[in-house]
């Protein structure tokens, strides 16, 4: 099935203010309704994150409905400002809820290596394929990024949204002006890593 076609990838594109609002006036379906599109979307993009060893503890479809659960008891006192916010806000959640996880993980059960004698494999894929310092700095340029510019390179980067559903998550004019969007952004970030390098090097003299 292309993404295009996707139920759930196309139900994310309805109006996440207008849910969140019923949401919070108590209406159930409106609940499900954010559960429906956002479960499947978080863990398309947790695939990968969670080390090999960490996985018997709690799987990603765990994490995902612990995230999402937390995330809705809590909704009244969460502050959301802007289209993308509140994905944004439930990958951050998630991510913490990851890392949380891993460091539960580190410690030693009975019989189990201690962490010092862990593999060297044991990192995430995505670590692996971009390197654990790099996607650090990235995470930490991307938290110094504006808040349309951060939900601009999640949903284009991380969750891989065409430019066309970007516009409307972000209540863009056109595909085009989202395009723009997520190229400021990028450039944006990209300068902010520079600007990390920089400064590590030159504290590390």
């Amino acid at each position: 099935m292309a993404a295009d076609d996707d139920p759930a990838r196309q139900s994310s594109l309805e109006s996440t203010a207008d849910l969140l609002v019923q949401m919070r006036g108590g209406d159930e379906k409106a609940t499900g309704r954010l559960f429906h599109i956002f479960a499947p979307i978080l863990r398309q993009w947790a695939r990968g994150r969670l080390p090999q060893y960490a996985r018997g503890l709690a799987d990603t479809e765990d994490l995902v409905q612990i995230t999402l659960i937390r995330v809705f008891d809590r909704i009244e006192g969460i502050e959301l400002h802007g289209p993308g916010s509140f994905l944004a806000y439930l990958r951050r959640s998630l991510l913490n809820n990851l890392r949380n996880e891993i460091r539960r993980s580190m410690r030693r059960p009975a019989g189990s290596p201690a962490k010092g004698e862990l593999p060297d494999d044991t990192a995430s894929p995505l670590e692996q394929a971009v390197g654990k310092r790099a996607l650090a700095a990235y995470e930490e340029a991307l938290e110094r990024l504006e808040e349309e510019q951060r939900a601009a390179v999640i949903l284009r980067i991380e969750f891989g949204f065409k430019h066309r559903e970007i516009a409307e998550m972000l209540e863009k004019p056109s595909a085009n002006a989202a395009r723009m969007l997520v190229s400021r952004s990028l450039m944006r970030l990209s300068d902010l890593i520079d600007e990390e390098a920089l400064r590590d090097g030159s504290e590390g003299r």
